[in-house]
């Protein structure tokens, strides 16, 4: 009984694996061919099309899209959540919360920018 318990036990492990490897080679070629993959529901195309800019330096720091960020203004507060990238003409950032709301930021009033994860990070030192 042990034993038949003992090979499901690897091959469940050998999927996970092979699972495993198959999601970071997708990631990959995602990031080869410049796509950002945002999962969230209420990211419609439209806020996407918003977006002048995916890449830019704020405060000093680059950024990207996809990137994770928390963000302190001197208006409305301090935000967390996935950078989808900035309206050049209104001089806005739009982001999207870990609540879900699509907030769009004034360039202006960031006192901190940090960033938390980069969008691809486990392929930028290999």
């Amino acid at each position: 009984m042990l034993i038949y318990i003992q090979k499901i036990l690897i091959v469940l492990l050998m999927t996970s694996i092979f699972g495993y490897i198959f999601a970071v080679l997708k990631e990959k070629m995602y990031l080869r061919n410049n796509i950002i993959v945002i999962e969230n529901k209420y990211v419609t195309q439209e806020d996407l099309d918003k977006a002048d800019m995916k890449e830019f330096i704020i405060n000093g720091k680059i950024a990207k899209s996809g990137d994770e960020v928390k963000i302190v203004t001197t208006d409305e507060g301090s935000f967390k959540g996935t950078l989808i990238g900035i309206i050049k003409k209104n001089r806005t950032m739009l982001i999207v919360t870990y609540k879900d709301e699509i907030k769009e930021l004034n360039i202006d009033n960031i006192e901190k920018f940090k960033i938390i994860s980069k969008y691809g990070k486990f392929f930028n030192s290999i």
